[in-house]
């Protein structure tokens, strides 16, 4: 509950008069402690003005880039058409020795409508292979990862494209690989 700014001033004064303790003056009223001392506080520094309600929203938010730096971006960023949001974040912190990191780039340049769509090249698939493969071993690794699964062991998690799509999953122990999973899709 808020309290208007003379009620506060008045029950400062009734706590300082009581003959009771402050912490049992404090219970009757139903005020908690850290409240009253607060109110006590802001009362002797300001005086009964420093008790008058403020808004509980910030003067301003800690991680707002400020106006005068959102403009020498947007500055740059007209300047230099061609530069990619990570690329105008790492020239601007170079040149300005202000950090201002790739997301809030981009979204500072999308508020400006500065961003253009991407260029997408469509390419249609083929139904096989343009060069196939002539021996089993003959595959296109895409992708290999190294799990540890705690209680089981380290595995290798390695996809492979060919003509027909496989996945294998090979286990990995003291150096040794071993196929123990083999699936055909």
């Amino acid at each position: 509950m808020r309290y208007p700014s003379a009620e506060k001033l008045e029950i400062i004064r009734l706590v300082g008069q009581s003959p009771l303790p402050v912490r049992h003056t404090l219970a009757k009223l139903g005020i908690p402690r850290a409240t009253f001392y607060r109110w006590y506080d802001r009362y002797s520094r300001g005086g009964p003005e420093g008790l008058n309600n403020r808004s509980s929203r910030p003067d301003r938010v800690w991680k707002r880039i400020p106006g005068g730096v959102r403009e020498n971006l947007i500055q740059l960023a007209l300047d230099e058409p061609a530069l990619s949001p990570r690329e105008l974040a790492v020239r601007f912190t170079d040149m300005e020795s202000y950090f201002v990191s790739e997301a809030s780039v981009y979204r500072l340049l999308k508020a400006r409508d500065l961003i253009a769509s991407p260029a997408f090249i469509v390419i249609k698939a083929a139904d096989v292979f343009k060069d196939k493969t002539t021996a089993p071993n003959q595959r296109w690794q895409t992708d290999f990862t190294y799990l540890k699964v705690i209680g089981w062991g380290s595995f290798y998690l390695s996809t492979v494209l060919e003509n027909c799509p496989i996945a294998a999953v090979y286990r990995g122990h003291l150096g040794r690989l071993r196929r123990v999973d083999l699936r055909l899709s």
